[in-house]
């Protein structure tokens, strides 16, 4: 097993404590008393996992309110299920994957059974494995798969306790297993303390634990002090507020001692106080003890014996805390009785104790334990100490290389306090902010990145602490806010570091997009004129689509198209690997019609990024995978991607990718009822992020077009076609504005923006569409003409020639040349459901029965794909070419039996009943 990493902790110790072993029962009678309500609702969450279903609640409350008792309560009444057990270990909190370690490591075994790149992750994380980790978020997706495997044998029961203290990679990878468990017999139960810190449990049911009712408390203190007089035991009740411990331990207190009635009760710290005092009354080489304990948290009694015996102290020295209850012995373990005492051992101890513990621990530790060595070093330390810094900087990069970022700032951060000289200090605190970021922490990024630029004079440490505010800033504050203070940053390095300052002008170009600003695209640009890279440099496909884009923002389409064009080819050749900038790279593709390369480009990394298991990309990946689908034609594609980038940017708390893609779904038009139930919500972004809310807006133009709202969709695409993305994306919706304007009998407006939608149209042949608007402005034979130059121009592009063929087709009705316009409007229709934009399906209906014609009602056999859910599709479509479930899950980020219970729910919907029959379906489809 690698230096540091999570080595077996038990040792050899037990010939040291023969003499201290006894039994020992946790009672917990009376805890669980007032608790049947939620004894059931857990007893349901089992239920539900016997039967197949899965289910996670986490038990929040204050210490000593019973969320212990209640758990261990759930594992006897799971007793016929598979028992899985973890906790959170407060000294551990910065050991990336402890607590996964010690909960899933019995089950090496099994590993191999998982999809290779998670497995791989598993083990690099455990210390098994020397490869790196990879995307933190892919020992989640192995989680996932693991808990799902196990369960395939019999029920799984999944139980964390204090999870306030687990290590946050630990936390992370079992709460997106959580969310993404579905027909899977699963159960996770998390309790939870009250803590100052939130804990991260959107999307998973709270059970929050509250005091006993005065009834309840009253017969709990009965039971263990009888004796108490009236008034002491009233005031016990008012006093202990319902709190189960705090009635035991101070009812046991007082019963033991007389009190005089009139007296103070010792409940100024409540339990903590009745501790307190049975810890003063121990020997001093008990309590000397006890504090190595507390110190060193793992209940590893080997380490302990070792460390204490540096102190003078040995193993009968435990005896008075054994038989006073405060502590467990178990096999080569020796824990506190609750997390309470050590909390107290620990507070208690004075200063210079604490320094000689941990120094004593540091000096037991051998190198298979370098991380919590490096801890304890850092315990003793009494002011900077480069040594300790240094053997705390290593510690980062060991959890870095197990993918554990948040424990990668925290060891980087502590090795900042450490440091010697202020520069050193400055260019650890950077490296500490951006594994904060990275760990999802921006609050302590932006303070970190902050007081490191304080500290130097170094361009490029500041730059980057520059760069970390301004990534901060987009969520926080606005794309503008992000691109203004990255281009700050660029400016820094633009002559020392150019390819770092492309990386960042490439941030600030596009955040500013995003914003809409202009003015900051403009000045982005003009620094990116000044940047000089070496030759031959991966960057100088991206500088030069960046430069290009800012012309076309002016208007200027013929000399932005073959540099924004040669981004996409470049990124398809392979010759640029930066995944951001492959990502514009596709984008890119589209805003200047580029569709089918630029789609192409983003399949091929959303299937690099699933098969690398970079799922924090994916969400990035699909929002303009899920625009280049819908701009092909495949309707029902980009709904699947929008709707998968939704679901994993939640699961992950990517809150500003939710928005976006939820933009993307309102412009689909796969369904109207949705879409004008999403649109408040993202038009509410509007003024932050203009871009995304205009493809919202433009997706409400159109239903109301769709629908026969003429001057509602004037208003809306108006609005779309004259706002700040004008030149960008949304430059395609002017046709649809110009439609509008006809049909609203504004001729005065319909040519509004077509001079600037011509210009873009012929830099990018997509003249199909210009014809298609000089058909509605144009009269007689001249009208017929277009629409059908614009029908032989539209290629590869079925929905805007479904479009045009459904406007001559009312154009003929009109003209009562019925047999044409039957079969233009028939064809377009068939081509309308084939391809899931049911709105305008509907429409040209509508138009068919003007022409007398009274269509069946589709109830979806023509195409029984539309009857699936996004998900469904996804599945099936993956299915369909000879994935297994275990591949669709490891794709999808589900569980293999989830993705069985997708095909089960889906074959009847589309008629089929093997799997074979999938790719036949699809091929016709």
């Amino acid at each position: 097993m690698s230096s540091g990493g999570h080595a077996a902790r038990r040792g050899g110790s037990r010939s040291l404590v023969t003499c201290l072993r006894r039994p020992f029962l946790a009672t917990v009678s009376g805890v669980l008393m007032g608790r049947d309500r939620e004894r059931d609702r857990i007893a349901g969450l089992l239920e539900d996992a016997r039967s197949g279903r899965s289910g996670t609640v986490v038990i929040q409350g204050e210490a000593g309110i019973g969320k212990t008792a209640l758990l261990d309560q759930i594992a006897s009444d799971a007793a016929d299920m598979r028992l899985i057990r973890g906790a959170g270990i407060e000294s551990e909190t910065e050991l990336a994957f402890s607590g996964l370690h010690l909960m899933l490591h019995p089950y090496g075994d099994r590993f191999d059974a998982l999809p290779a790149q998670q497995a791989a992750a598993l083990r690099s994380a455990f210390g098994l494995a020397a490869g790196p980790a990879g995307d933190r978020f892919l020992i989640g997706a192995a989680t996932l798969t693991l808990l799902s495997e196990l369960a395939a044998d019999r029920p799984v029961a999944c139980l964390v306790d204090d999870a306030q203290w687990l290590d946050r990679a630990s936390l992370d990878a079992l709460l997106f297993a959580a969310r993404r468990l579905g027909a899977d017999p699963v159960s996770m139960v998390f309790t939870v303390r009250d803590t100052a810190r939130p804990f991260p449990d959107h999307g998973i049911d709270v059970l929050r634990l509250t005091g006993l009712d005065r009834a309840t408390a009253h017969d709990l203190v009965g039971t263990h002090a009888p004796g108490l007089t009236v008034p002491i035991r009233e005031r016990l009740l008012d006093e202990a507020a319902g709190n189960p411990l705090a009635l035991i331990e101070l009812a046991n207190s007082l019963g033991s001692r007389p009190v005089h009635e009139a007296g103070p009760l010792p409940v100024g710290g409540r339990v903590q106080e009745a501790f307190r005092r049975q810890l003063t009354e121990l020997p001093d080489a008990t309590g000397r003890l006890l504090l190595v304990i507390a110190a060193d948290g793992t209940a590893d009694l080997d380490v302990v014996l070792r460390a204490a015996e540096t102190l003078g102290l040995g193993p009968a020295d435990l005896g008075p805390a054994e038989e006073a209850r405060l502590v467990v012995l178990d096999g080569g373990d020796v824990r506190f009785r609750h997390p309470l005492i050590r909390a107290v051992t620990y507070q208690n101890a004075a200063h210079h104790q604490r320094i000689a513990v941990h120094d004593a621990l540091a000096k037991t530790l051998g190198d298979e334990h370098a991380d919590r060595r490096a801890w304890h070093l850092a315990a003793a330390a009494t002011g900077p100490d480069e040594n300790v810094a240094a053997e705390l900087e290593r510690a980062a990069h060991r959890a870095g290389h197990r993918g554990g970022t948040a424990a990668v700032a925290t060891a980087y951060e502590r090795a900042a306090r450490l440091s010697t000289e202020p520069e050193g200090k400055a260019r650890r605190l950077v490296h500490a902010a951006r594994a904060d970021y990275d760990a999802g922490r921006p609050d302590r990024a932006t303070r970190l990145a902050a007081e490191a630029a304080s500290l130097t004079a170094e361009d490029g440490v500041i730059a980057e602490a520059t760069f970390i505010r301004a990534q901060v800033a987009y969520e926080r504050e606005s794309p503008a806010a992000d691109a203004a203070l990255a281009l700050e940053g660029a400016k820094l390095i633009t002559g020392s570091d150019p390819e770092q300052a492309v990386s960042m002008l490439t941030e600030a170009v596009w955040s500013a997009r995003d914003a809409g600003a202009h003015d900051l695209v403009r000045q982005s640009v003009e620094q990116l004129r000044k940047v000089r890279l070496p030759a031959g440099s991966a960057k100088t496909p991206v500088t030069g689509a960046l430069i290009a884009y800012g012309r076309l923002l002016e208007g200027g389409a013929p000399g932005a198209v073959p540099p924004m064009r040669a981004l996409v080819d470049a990124a398809l050749n392979g010759e640029v690997e930066d995944l951001v900038e492959c990502v514009i790279g596709g984008y890119m593709g589209l805003l200047v019609a580029a569709d089918r390369p630029a789609t192409a480009l983003l399949e091929r990394m959303a299937a690099d990024a699933r098969a690398q298991g970079a799922l924090g990309w994916l969400p990035y990946i699909l929002e303009p995978l899920a625009i280049g689908r819908l701009l092909l034609g495949d309707v029902r594609g980009a709904d699947s991607a929008a709707a998968e980038g939704i679901s994993l940017a939640a699961d992950i708390g990517m809150d500003m990718q939710v928005t976006a893609l939820k933009c993307i779904a309102v412009r689909l038009e796969s369904d109207a009822e949705r879409s004008r139930a999403e649109a408040p919500g993202v038009l509410a972004h509007a003024g932050l992020h203009p871009a995304n809310a205009a493809l919202a807006s433009w997706g409400l133009g159109l239903l109301d077009l769709a629908g026969g709202h003429a001057d509602g969709a004037l208003e809306h695409l108006d609005a779309v076609c004259s706002g700040p993305a004008r030149h960008d994306l949304l430059i395609r919706a002017v046709p649809d504005h110009t439609e509008a304007a006809v049909r609203a009998g504004r001729p005065d407006l319909a040519r509004a923006y077509l001079p600037a939608f011509e210009a873009w149209a012929a830099a990018t042949s997509s003249t199909g569409m210009v014809s298609r608007c000089r058909a509605l402005l144009a009269d007689g034979d001249e009208a017929d003409e277009h629409y059908r130059t614009a029908l032989s121009l539209h290629g590869d592009h079925p929905y805007d020639a479904a479009r045009t063929r459904l406007l001559y087709g009312e154009w003929l009705r009109r003209r009562r040349r019925r047999t044409e316009a039957r079969t233009e409007l028939t064809t377009a229709e068939d081509a309308f459901a084939r391809i899931g934009a049911g709105v305008w399906a509907e429409r040209a209906r509508t138009e068919l029965e003007v022409l007398g014609d009274r269509p069946a009602a589709r109830t979806g056999d023509a195409d029984p794909l539309k009857r699936l859910t996004p998900q469904e599709l996804q599945v099936v479509r993956l299915a369909a070419v000879g994935l297994s479930n275990r591949e669709i899950g490891a794709q999808l980020y589900l569980s293999p039996r989830t993705v069985g219970h997708h095909l089960y729910k889906a074959y009847p919907k589309i008629g089929v009943t093997r799997r074979m029959e999938l790719a036949r379906l699809l091929s016709v489809t």
